[in-house]
């Protein structure tokens, strides 16, 4: 393998900030790539310092728009910013059908951000399963913040909560958000929430019908998180309210470092990693097993009576672990 192709080399250079490196690190991740252990292990001892921001909210509350100027904001603080921009996959190609310099065009030529569009190719919680391992390769290549944008695809939205430090709820007036709020769990997982669209009617009722149903979940012993959610009011299509978006967010990774909240978090993010490559790993090895015959062939017995389903997945389980 050339040294400038090299995992080694690759990961150096994203590090560095360059654009094309950390793009093809994060292709090989999307792609399973062969190298992808070895890119996994290169990554591993750059990683730590990102926060990782999840944006997720109901169609139409205006998640992109609020994500490019809050990246603007941030980098007028001079921060490293990094956008997983989650879409809706292609029916034809598998990618994603958003391209990313169209919602952020403004964001193109800097350098220090880096925009990623990923599909999540059929993933019901609105999220690709290669989205924690991106996130790795933003955060190893220097960005301090990383925001993930979700597709909006109701109640499972509240998926990225697995994968961020601090979560980001938007609602919008007149778009029954409250109840949607209130059915979605949503209350329970928002670290800020923010109205975005304050300048429309109904804005007010928004803030107020929030505020009455976090009060009900404090006098239901729900959520008895030190932490209290704030409510900003936002007009994102003129930057409005984005400072106090910011000063929460910075506030909150205070607050999670200070607690040790954000380890906590990150715990179970890992926990739900490691679980998935292993799951991923045996269907690999069941898929290798199908070759051959045994899984053709078990399901057979299963059909004629000789075998219930569970002595066969036993069957199964013993032929995968077998060396």
């Amino acid at each position: 393998m050339p040294r400038q192709n090299s995992v080694e080399d690759l990961v150096g250079r994203a590090r560095g900030g360059e654009p094309r490196a950390v793009a093809r690190l994060i292709s090989m991740v999307e792609d399973a790539s062969p190298r992808l252990r070895e890119v996994a292990a290169a990554l591993a001892p750059h990683t730590g310092r990102a926060q990782v921001v999840g944006l997720t909210g109901s169609p139409g509350v205006g998640k992109s728009t609020t994500t490019s100027v809050l990246v603007s904001a941030l980098r007028k603080q001079g921060k490293r910013v990094g956008v997983l921009a989650v879409d809706p996959s292609s029916p034809f190609s598998g990618g994603a059908l958003l391209g990313d310099r169209v919602r952020m065009q403004d964001h193109a030529t800097d350098n220090g951000v880096f925009i990623r569009s990923m599909a999540t190719r059929g993933h019901l919680g609105g999220l690709s399963w290669a989205t924690p391992q991106a996130l790795r390769v933003l955060d190893a290549a220097g960005c301090d913040v990383v925001l993930v944008e979700t597709v909006g695809v109701g109640q499972s939205e509240i998926e990225v909560v697995s994968l961020a430090d601090t979560t980001l709820v938007l609602l919008a007036p007149g778009m029954g958000d409250g109840i949607q709020a209130a059915k979605a769990g949503i209350l329970e997982v928002a670290d800020i929430f923010v109205v975005n669209k304050a300048d429309r009617d109904g804005a007010g009722q928004t803030v107020r019908d929030l505020r009455y149903m976090l009060s009900l979940g404090e006098r239901g012993g729900k959520n008895d998180s030190p932490w209290k959610a704030p409510i900003i009011k936002t007009v994102a299509a003129r930057g409005e309210g984005i400072e106090d978006v910011t000063d929460a967010l910075d506030e909150h990774r205070d607050w999670m470092n200070r607690s040790g909240e954000r380890d906590r978090r990150r715990q179970p993010r890992a926990e739900a990693e490691i679980e998935a490559i292993t799951l991923e790993q045996v269907r690999a090895r069941i898929g290798d097993i199908r070759g051959r015959g045994t899984l053709p062939e078990l399901a057979k017995r299963v059909v004629a009576g000789e075998l219930d389903p569970y002595t066969a997945a036993d069957d199964l389980v013993d032929t995968v672990s077998a060396p």
